[in-house]
């Protein structure tokens, strides 16, 4: 299933993408589950299939905004340096320390599908991040890693836009740059793991303007996605809505020379096929 979180009509729902339209559970659960977030900290992911059996569209996909799928999560994690990456980042292996490098964001810093990512007036730095995001369905702590893959309740797309020169003013972390409002996106919907086995092999791209700037698969990955819980989960409990965003490939405007930074009007697009376009356009702050 694609899960999404949309505003339709003046008013903010969640559904199921169906073809070219969208599902809205709101109106089948009425005051039990207002939103998705809702609907997964109630472990009641299997009560979607049975509601919408036999359940035409409610508005064409055409018609609704898209949000963030997860409006509000508690937790939104972000995993630094996770792909072979050698030409960038020399001697930091992970699959020998096992330690991910990370950082939080806040959830205002990441818009959905179709919103303008603000380059905003304190920096023209700005630059893409092409990520697959892990949504978390069940709570857990000291997850072993073989059962880690489990507790995932779907996958979707991240933008992790940031501000490169803003990450360079702590010694020690990124976290200014990384959160500046609306400098990120995700979306556009979680594919659920019943039709998206997190195992498989994924092909992640990233474009601006249409020209290729990230091609790569998940089997690059330094630590796979059942790695990065088993270890999150050794000091932190995870729970439903949680997102973990788990890296990116080489490829991003600062490993260029000279570096090619995001300006207004540039489009950037993430792709994985088995999940969608993650599609966002660049806007100056006014």
């Amino acid at each position: 299933m694609r899960l999404a979180s949309f505003t339709a009509r003046g008013r903010t729902s969640f559904g199921v993408v169906d073809g070219e339209g969208v599902i809205d559970l709101r109106l089948r659960f009425g005051v039990r589950y207002v939103t998705l977030l809702d609907l997964l900290r109630a472990g009641a992911l299997h009560e979607v299939k049975p509601a919408i059996t036999g359940v035409r569209p409610d508005f064409p996909l055409s018609e609704v905004e898209l949000l963030p799928p997860i409006l509000a999560p508690e937790k939104i994690l972000c995993i630094g340096i996770n792909y072979n990456r050698d030409a960038e980042y020399k001697g930091q292996n992970l699959k020998e320390t096992g330690y991910p490098s990370m950082f939080y964001r806040h959830p205002g810093s990441l818009v959905g599908q179709n919103h303008p990512i603000i380059l905003p007036k304190e920096s023209d730095q700005l630059d893409y991040e092409g990520e697959i995001a892990l949504v978390i369905g069940r709570e857990g702590k000291k997850i072993p890693k073989e059962r880690a893959l489990e507790y995932i309740a779907g996958l979707t797309l991240c933008n992790e836009g940031c501000l490169r020169d803003w990450m360079r003013h702590g010694k020690f972390n990124v976290t200014q740059g990384k959160n500046f409002d609306a400098s990120g996106s995700i979306g556009p919907w979680i594919v659920t793991t019943d039709e998206l086995d997190p195992a498989r092999d994924l092909h992640l791209t990233t474009t601006v303007n249409g020209e290729v700037r990230q091609d790569t698969t998940t089997a690059m990955m330094m630590l796979s996605f059942a790695d990065l819980i088993a270890y999150v989960t050794r000091f932190m409990t995870l729970r439903p809505g949680d997102i973990i965003s788990t890296g990116t490939p080489l490829g991003s405007g600062m490993g260029f020379d000279p570096p090619r930074w995001l300006k207004a009007g540039d489009v950037v697009e993430v792709t994985v096929p088995e999940i969608g376009t993650l599609r966002n356009a660049v806007a100056a702050e006014t």
